[in-house]
């Protein structure tokens, strides 16, 4: 039996379709019932034919990462462990969130893992755990810098791996990837898919920076094969491409038939935006979407070295094109 955390979310619900494909017994844990419609969708898109079917031979239970003891009932008799639950906000607002259900999840995670004697823990990180500049290109060993700018998302992350690595010592046998921004089919309001929403609405200004995407699908492959080995006590990076944004934003936007953005966003531009946003939540209330994060995260340039997971499990990434056509065709609300 195989325990998944995340199983609503973008990543979790590719590893559950691939997992109940390949026939493995699964049993996943969800907090709310109205987000395992986001998980059937997937599935039906995966596969029309059979893709209810599929859906329907996975354990479901409900519960939370937070909860110890339902953890423990939950994942009594598993081999092995997903690890996909987890919150992203780069919003200083969330900062106690982020590392409650991020680090201390984690943290009560590995160590339920370690009491009922699972084989095998595979625990999803990010990039932004890894380094802390723009050190190019970026490895799985780049030093880690905590710096003025690093997100209170880049911290929790690089402390749940620090609670995996301790969960080692101890005698779990574990393998962490670290993905970038992952892209694929469901809602484009939620997660990394809002770039979708974003570009489709039409942009005129592109920022100068650059980052890195990988295909859903490439994701949950690299995880289950990762597991399938005798690998233990690594982490990969798991890149697809990396590229401009604006590269990233024409190819979005091309293939909605909009025209791409074709002017530079400058430095100053971005950051009275950023104010003119906190004037209005000011007046609204509602939350300003750009913050010192995200606009460090616009002009930096990054670029990372795939070639450790390349070399293990012998993946070819789906390229930037393919990325983007699966989560348009994919878009279900």
């Amino acid at each position: 039996m195989i325990f998944v955390t995340g199983g609503t979310g973008l990543l979790g619900g590719q590893v559950l379709f691939d997992l109940v494909s390949q026939g493995e017994d699964v049993r996943a844990i969800y907090r709310s019932k109205s987000r395992l419609s986001t998980t059937l969708h997937l599935f039906k898109y995966r596969n029309p034919q059979v893709g209810v079917e599929l859906f329907n031979r996975i354990e479901w239970v409900q519960g939370d990462i937070l909860d110890i003891p339902a953890l423990t009932e939950h994942m009594a008799n598993c081999d092995q462990v997903y690890h996909c639950a987890g919150l992203v906000s780069f919003h200083p607002k969330d900062h106690a969130d982020v590392f409650k259900i991020n680090r201390e999840g984690t943290f009560n995670m590995v160590n339920v893992a370690l009491e009922l004697g699972v084989d095998k823990f595979c625990h999803v990180s990010s990039t932004a755990a890894i380094g802390g500049d723009n050190t190019a290109p970026i490895t799985e060993s780049t030093k880690w810098k905590n710096g003025e700018i690093t997100s209170s998302y880049s911290l929790s992350k690089n402390a749940a791996e620090r609670e995996v690595w301790r969960a080692r010592e101890e005698g779990l046998k574990v393998v962490i990837i670290n993905p970038c921004v992952i892209l694929g089919p469901g809602n484009w309001n939620e997660s990394s898919l809002t770039i979708f929403q974003t570009v489709s609405k039409g942009l005129k200004f592109y920022p100068p920076g650059s980052n890195a995407t990988v295909d859903v699908r490439d994701v949950s492959y690299s995880m289950i094969q990762l597991m399938k080995s005798d690998i233990e006590g690594e982490r990969y990076l798991c890149v697809g491409s990396n590229q401009t944004f604006k590269e990233l934003m024409t190819v979005i936007s091309e293939a909605l038939d909009l025209p791409p953005p074709t002017r530079l966003a400058k430095y100053w531009q971005v950051w009275i935006a950023r104010w003119a946003l906190k004037i209005v939540k000011g007046i609204t209330g509602r939350r300003s979407a750009i913050t010192k994060e995200t606009v460090h995260n616009l002009f930096a340039d990054k670029a990372y070295d795939t070639r450790k997971l390349e070399s293990e499990i012998g993946i070819t990434f789906r390229p930037l094109t393919e990325q983007v056509s699966d989560g348009i065709s994919g878009r279900f609300e």
